[in-house]
């Protein structure tokens, strides 16, 4: 069997079957505050409620992870079954779950509501002078004379659960779609209900000066820029031989904040998520049997493709751990087929595995079939958020087959990829007197450019209201567009960093081209993350090392991707690949800035058993910001030139060569560098071909020294 083993980011292996090893019992408690009756309604919420309800369906009926009904227990407003979220039964439902733990059970947790901050009950417990609260739904208001918010859950509370849980020999898994600080601003008319999880702590009556006066001995200390933020939630310590694993995902930095929104964007019967949450499941539902490190991978992936949220998601704990205890990973997406008592073919998987109506899956006799040994073609009738209906249809040399071919065991599996690499731009609304001299600009350059076919071929403009990757805003005073992201938020530095675009003074063509050429280059890094989502880690036996050397150090140091490695100028980055293939791979290094910018930082051939130790760059002080690394490997042909990808750096014109070109290659054509202009198309070689290429993502934040 052939396989990536890909040490600093994503590792998976291509298995046709899993067999999930399973803890001896598996549990949850699932805790979503939606409505707060002690607070004014402009600050309740929509999703906490519906998070909880994906939750538990998930748990429910995914096949590789069986969490008995009985096993779940919900605490949340608005759920068919579930308890009153208060504090009381918070407590009361986590001391029950503890007296019915053994040692080697799994437990599932989950917090979806409002966070905030309040002066910590022992300061010197919190670096910031800050404890973090979750608010139940019977939050009350600060007491002065107790120094404290009633009813909140304390981070450090939280904490002592959990230990108690871990205690008892069990796994804790903690997933927290809440934040408690942040500062944001509405970027545009957010017509999808778009809403943020963080409570001003003044909300609840905290005053300013207690705030002003806990957080004030934060202010002179000194700060190392390489260090990752503490975690929400501090698990103390355990003297216990036997304690279980712990992990926690969060769904911001302690400074972020983090969204709902209506989910999935663009589909009918979408509702109120957490971005988190939705985010979290729909990866967990493609990805069977991956490491919590390897989802934490893909869930920052999913957030740079999609702009879902303007956050930084957070990773601790045992994440080396496979999710759920199960053990094995593979890389096939397929799934049981039912005959319904109406005779209809159903699966029990649907939009949350990003199934859409018109796709094609392969019918098999057994899970272990190839492909080869299909013995029909269905196509996805209807869909919804677990399940879906399918009909056979007479396709690729197979006849449509009746529901009586099928045998009982029989499988769909998804057979290719797709990537969409359309980028949607909402337009800015209306003001309420009438169109500005901006926007009307604005309005005039999109038709000249459409007029003249030099838009990208693949950029859609949508209404305001509607969700999209893009938002322009008007900034009036200035006659300046701004291109911001589609999350709905974005903070001040955000606002400050966006492209800009003033319409003073030019021409409609004028305006035009630097339109086309901003939205050029932000799709052209936009679909490149896309196929990064898209790549297949298989049919290469290749590891990968990332390692670090900070200024003054002469060592090299192994680079971890999760969390998001802090970087300052003067640090560098080196590669450690080995070869264990029994062929020639080519690698390519793109560098993309935060700024849009696209660097072919890197291009070598590695033969079957050599090593390659290479420094790849070093980080500048020419600018700050969310950077990414992308790894390209692809198999070569010892007669052939080594493959070169600097036709991507965004400074030079897309080069191709004529003929040549690896399936990889083929497909960056395909996503607008060249000249193919299919809205979605297939990634993954043929099945027989055993060396499929191999697209790395790794997110850095490059910081300055003070």
């Amino acid at each position: 069997m052939r396989f990536l083993s890909f040490i600093a980011g994503w590792v998976t292996a291509a298995a046709l079957v899993t067999t999930p090893v399973f803890a001896r019992e598996n549990h949850a408690l699932l805790i979503g505050a939606s409505t707060y009756p002690n607070l004014d309604e402009r600050f309740w919420l929509v999703g906490p409620a519906n998070d909880v309800d994906l939750v538990r369906g998930y748990l429910t009926t995914n096949p590789a992870v069986p969490f008995d009904a009985e096993n779940i227990t919900v605490l949340a407003d608005g759920v068919a079954g579930g308890q009153e979220p208060t504090l009381a039964n918070i407590r009361t439902e986590m001391a029950v779950l503890a007296t019915r733990l053994q040692p080697d059970d799994f437990v599932y947790l989950h917090f979806s509501g409002h966070g905030t901050q309040a002066p910590a009950q022992d300061p010197e417990s919190e670096l910031d002078g800050l404890d973090e609260l979750f608010l139940p739904s019977d939050i009350g208001l600060w007491n002065d004379t107790a120094g404290s918010v009633q009813n909140a859950l304390i981070d450090d509370e939280i904490g002592q659960m959990i230990s108690t849980l871990r205690a008892t020999g069990a796994t804790v898994w903690a997933v927290f779609d809440s934040c408690h600080s942040g500062t944001v601003t509405r970027a545009a008319n957010a017509g999808e209900d778009l809403r943020m999880r963080k409570l001003d702590p003044t909300a609840l009556g905290v005053p300013r000066a207690a705030l002003d006066q806990a957080t004030h001995v934060t202010l002179t200390r000194s700060v190392n820029p390489r260090a990752q933020d503490e975690a929400p939630i501090d698990i103390p310590p355990s003297t216990l031989p036997d304690q279980g694993d712990f992990i926690a995902f969060f769904a911001a930095q302690s400074n972020e904040s983090t969204p709902e929104k209506r989910l999935p964007r663009g589909k009918p019967g979408r509702r109120s998520q957490g971005v988190f949450t939705y985010t979290l499941f729909e990866t967990l539902a493609s990805n069977s049997g991956i490491s919590y490190r390897q989802l934490g991978q893909e869930i920052l992936r999913k957030y740079a493709t999609e702009r879902r949220a303007q956050s930084t998601p957070m990773f601790v704990g045992d994440l080396d751990l496979p999710v759920f205890d199960t053990g094995g990973a593979s890389s096939i997406q397929q799934w049981p087929v039912t005959v319904s008592d109406s005779g209809a073919l159903t699966l029990s998987a649907g939009l949350l595995h990003r199934l859409e109506p018109g796709e094609r899956l392969a019918l098999l006799a057994a899970p272990t079939d190839p492909i080869s040994g299909a013995i029909g073609i269905a196509a996805v009738d209807t869909v919804d958020t677990f399940g879906s209906t399918l009909i056979a249809v007479e396709e690729d040399g197979h006849p449509a087959i009746t529901t009586s071919d099928i045998p009982n065991g029989g499988y769909a599996r998804r057979t290719e990829e797709t990537v969409n690499f359309s980028m949607s731009i909402a337009l800015p609304p209306m003001g309420s007197a009438g169109d500005t001299p901006a926007r009307a600009a604005l309005m005039q350059a999109l038709d000249f450019a459409a007029a003249q076919s030099l838009m990208p071929p693949r950029v859609v403009f949508v209404s305001p209201a509607d969700s999209a990757d893009l938002q322009l805003t008007i900034d009036s005073a200035r006659n300046e567009i701004r291109v911001l992201a589609g999350s709905g938020y974005a903070s001040d530095l955000d606002i400050m960093r966006s492209p800009t675009i003033t319409t003073t003074d030019k021409s409609n063509e004028q305006l035009a081209l630097d339109l086309v050429d901003t939205f050029s280059r932000i799709s052209k890094v936009q679909n490149l993350l896309k196929l990064g989502r898209a790549a297949d880690a298989t049919g290469l036996d290749v590891e990968v090392t990332l390692q670090t050397r900070t200024t003054g150090t002469p060592g090299l140091d192994r680079l971890e991707t999760i969390p998001v490695p802090r970087l300052v100028p003067g640090d560098e980055v080196h590669i450690l690949a080995r070869n264990q293939d029994d062929g020639p791979v080519d690698l390519n290094l793109l560098y993309i800035g935060s700024d849009y910018s696209i660097t072919h930082m890197f291009k070598g051939r590695l033969q079957s058993g050599d090593t390659l130790k290479q420094g790849l760059l070093r980080i500048t002080a020419d600018s700050f910001g969310r950077d990414r690394m992308m790894l390209f490997i692809t198999p070569a042909e010892t007669h052939m030139a080594v493959e070169d990808f600097g036709f991507l750096a965004q400074t030079e014109l897309p080069v191709m060569r004529a003929a040549g070109r690896s399936f990889l290659a083929q497909s960056l054509i395909d996503a607008g560098f060249g000249d193919t202009l299919r809205a979605a198309v297939p990634i993954g070689a043929p099945e027989q071909s055993a060396k499929r290429p191999v697209l790395m993502h790794f997110d850095i934040d490059t910081r300055p020294l003070k």
